[in-house]
């Protein structure tokens, strides 16, 4: 999506050493559209059809199933990307300073 590639564009400008984020990346069963090993953290850029009940209970379960192997996810609409692209990339980059602390 257009959100994905401009967070895509922020997210390999990552400040710190030794990290980086790698994109559509497979994790179990699933595919993240972000994905920061390092700091065991995906990043999730969501579409409107998220909002329907069965994908919100969808995303509900996925998000459970890869924090219960330690990992944080973080979500974001298409729209809070491609209004604010920097700060949402500042949040993750907060997010993994934190997280490798």
């Amino acid at each position: 999506t257009k959100a994905e590639c401009a967070l895509w564009v922020e997210l390999r400008r990552l400040p710190l050493k030794g990290t980086h984020f790698r994109r559509q990346a497979p994790f179990g069963p699933f595919i993240a559209d972000f994905f920061c090993h390092k700091a065991r953290l995906i990043v999730e850029v969501d579409g409107g059809v998220h909002g329907a009940p069965h994908d919100a209970l969808r995303d509900v379960e996925r998000q459970q199933w890869i924090e219960s192997r330690g990992y944080r996810v973080m979500r974001f609409s298409n729209a809070e990307v491609l209004a604010n692209t920097l700060r949402v990339a500042r949040t993750i980059f907060a997010e993994v300073d934190a997280r490798l602390r």
